[in-house]
């Protein structure tokens, strides 16, 4: 395999990712034991390789430039993941550590991922979880995430793909909506009521409803006059206070419907399902962290 890096070039990675997280050139360089002059030498060392500006500097400051940024996030993983190689292959890592990036879609987050997230924590104390909710499609390489959960998968092949469960879907809605508008009892009744939508934010386009029929599961378009997006867990808040139906997740609904503040309704055309995957980067090396809570999250939802 021909070298693409040199030492040299891989310490002004370290002395770049160092001044970047320190704002200073000069605090880079008490840091790494060298003079500000060589942190700068360095950095121009990089800009010239890249044919890119990564700071801006003034007189007071230096901050990331837009490229400078996207880099430094490559470069703090790359290094990050020599150092656990490192580690890992002398035997100094015991148990997992570091930073660990989740992306997580909003109904799985709160009530599947976030109630286990303590517990791991407890398990493995010297793994930080960063965790972000959201119902959009991440870009791992971009955006330095090492794992994502999601209820569609995306259409990239350099993905690893888990299936964690089958999510069953419920239609429910409050009792004064129904006793408002009535009991839908067939997919037909459907086009009398008020169907909360909600939009998909990969699409733009309102996600349909599913359904069980004949023993095959259906999609059935549905319309309304009140729609939400980038939080499904809105239709749910917006069905407790009877603004129409709502097609959700068991899991998302099962103490409102216990409570009595909601009320599953169409159980005949009940137990249609949607997948949730765990994601993560085709890589030859993963992470022990990585390893560490995928093994985790899948033994603690199958019990």
């Amino acid at each position: 395999m021909q070298r693409r890096f040199e030492d040299l070039m891989l310490g002004s990675v370290e002395l770049f990712c160092l001044a970047a997280e320190l704002q200073s050139f000069t605090a880079a360089a008490n840091a790494a034991g060298v003079t500000p002059a060589a942190v700068s030498r360095s950095v121009s060392r990089l800009e010239e390789r890249l044919g890119v500006r990564l700071f801006v500097r003034t007189t007071r400051q230096i901050r990331l430039t837009a490229a400078g940024q996207r880099y430094m996030e490559q470069c703090r993983s790359a290094l990050a993941l020599l150092n656990e190689a490192e580690r890992e292959v002398t035997g100094q890592q015991a148990e997992p550590a570091g930073k660990l990036r989740i992306s997580l879609p909003t109904p799985y987050a709160h009530h599947r991922v976030l109630p286990l997230l303590g517990e791991f924590r407890q398990r493995y104390p010297l793994v930080q979880v960063d965790v972000h909710i959201s119902n959009r499609n991440i870009d791992f390489a971009e955006e330095g995430y090492d794992l994502a959960i999601r209820g569609r998968l995306p259409p990239d092949s350099n993905l690893v793909a888990r299936k964690l469960e089958d999510a069953e879907m419920v239609l429910v809605a409050a009792p004064g909506y129904l006793r408002r508008a009535g009991t839908p009892r067939t997919l037909d009744d459907l086009r009398e009521h008020d169907c909360i939508q909600f939009e998909l934010p990969s699409t733009g386009r309102n996600i349909p409803w599913i359904f069980m029929r004949d023993g095959r599961q259906i999609e059935v378009p549905t319309a309304g006059g009140t729609s939400c997006s980038g939080d499904v867990l809105g239709g749910v808040s917006l069905a407790r206070h009877g603004a129409g139906l709502f097609q959700a997740y068991r899991f998302s609904v099962r103490e409102d419907l216990r409570r009595g503040d909601l009320v599953e309704v169409m159980q005949a055309f009940g137990g249609a399902s949607r997948a949730f995957t765990l994601l993560y980067p085709h890589v030859r090396h993963v992470s022990l962290r990585v390893r560490t809570f995928v093994d985790f999250l899948l033994e603690r939802l199958r019990q």
